[in-house]
């Protein structure tokens, strides 16, 4: 374990409260000081952080990693750079992996290979139903006892509400937290697009907006009457929104969070059949996505995640309709957050706080803040530095975003993950 002093940084901690120029020490993995160096601390390393933010480590709730199963779509090695690349230091992984994380052995092993790469923490999010189906509860209890930190059924819908009811009594029972991203199957079926007037101008299958409502009002019922803990996975609608701030004031034990792509873009950006604009859920209008970003802004919706999502070229260089939904988010999710707190006239230290306390509130990680005694997770960045998002510039494999050709603030320059050094612009 090396002893670093960051020298100079603007140092934020959302939760902690703390804005202040000042140093940080750390020794032995963990975070030793602010301010003043700790007695008998010498510095093995001394990073200089003038005109730099020093901050925790990004925490992102959905990063598909591509494996086991995908690999030809991105490996588990590839992902971690572009995440300590982005600043993201713990990640959440759904479940929809081939096979689906719906055994110990699957989650053991992921975890393993994670942590022998000794990039970002993974903390893998377990399958609710075996292979994903929605037929049969897997073993929650012992998947998380194998270290699954929550449970989902990613994106495929649990068409049996009394399965779906079921699954909440189960979890209520165990203090097991359930993410869930509202949306009905039969709505959505066959849908690409938001059911709006680009999809009708442009010959596109919608996806209704209440289609994310009568689900979220199925879901929230269930809340009520099981009091089990749910986090709604990318709101996408302002009817959503809504009904998830009345929800929160009734006192119902719910979070939720949305994709960093979505509070940037709208319908209209499908232009001519974009595939990179090919995402789940649909890009919505820009009511829906103005709504959003005020959400973000007010606290209802808790957490910006990148639902990082790599697709091979093959399957976006086709028609829009047969094209596979997704998009690449992961070196993106500090870079948007500061674009949408630009443009919203946010508080540094509250936007972070969407990608960094609050997220690891849900996830219940021991991350996200620089408490000293708290494992050295951390991202510098220069603020004010602008970067162009090019294929050659993003490190995961997945080349698909709609932001190909953008510049984005935040430079990140350093990210340490316990203590030690993961990437060095």
């Amino acid at each position: 374990m090396t002893n670093v002093h960051i020298k100079g940084g603007r140092v934020i901690d959302p939760k902690n409260r703390v804005d202040a120029k000042q140093d940080l020490f750390i020794a032995g993995g963990k975070i030793t000081a602010l301010g003043k160096a700790p007695p008998g601390f010498r510095a093995e390393r001394t990073i200089a952080a003038n005109d730099l933010v020093v901050c925790p480590g990004l925490i992102d709730l959905s990063a598909r990693l591509r494996e086991p199963g995908s690999e030809y779509k991105a490996t588990l090695e590839s992902e971690m750079q572009a995440a300590v690349a982005g600043g993201v230091t713990s990640l959440a992984c759904p479940p929809d992996t081939d096979p689906p994380l719906d055994e110990p052995g699957l989650v053991e092993m992921l975890k393993y290979r994670a942590k022998n790469l000794n990039l970002a923490h993974v903390y893998p999010v377990g399958a609710l139903t075996w292979k994903l189906a929605g037929e049969r509860l897997t073993e929650m209890a012992v998947l998380r006892d194998a270290g699954c930190v929550a449970f989902s059924h990613a994106d495929a819908p649990i068409l049996d509400t009394q399965m779906l009811w079921r699954t909440l009594q189960y979890a209520a029972t165990f203090g097991i937290g359930v993410w869930l991203r509202p949306q009905d199957g039969y709505l959505a079926r066959g849908g690409v697009a938001h059911d709006g007037e680009v999809a009708t101008r442009l010959g596109l299958q919608g996806i209704p907006a209440f289609a994310e409502t009568i689900a979220l009002s199925t879901i929230l019922q269930l809340v009520r009457s099981t009091r089990a803990r749910v986090h709604l996975c990318r709101l996408s609608t302002s009817e959503g929104v809504e009904m998830v701030r009345a929800a929160k004031r009734e006192g119902l034990p719910i979070t939720c969070d949305v994709g960093v792509h979505h509070a940037h873009l709208s319908e209209i950006d499908l232009g001519y059949f974009d595939s990179h604009c090919h995402v789940v859920p649909p890009f919505r209008s820009l009511r829906d996505r103005d709504a959003l970003r005020a959400a973000l802004t007010d606290g209802t919706v808790d957490a910006l995640c990148s639902d990082h999502a790599p697709v091979d070229e093959d399957a976006k260089q086709i028609p829009f309709a047969e094209s596979e939904p997704g998009a690449t988010g992961l070196e993106l999710l500090l870079p948007l957050t500061l674009k949408w707190a630009n443009e919203m006239h946010i508080a540094l230290p509250d936007a972070l706080a969407r990608v960094t306390s609050s997220p690891a509130a849900i996830l219940g990680a021991p991350a996200g803040d620089l408490t000293v005694g708290q494992q050295a997770d951390l991202c510098v960045f220069d603020p004010d530095a602008h970067v162009r998002i090019t294929a050659e510039f993003l490190k995961s494999q997945g080349k698909n975003t709609p932001f190909i050709g953008y510049e984005l603030p935040g430079r990140v320059r350093y990210t340490l993950v316990g203590g030690q050094v993961a990437y060095e612009a």
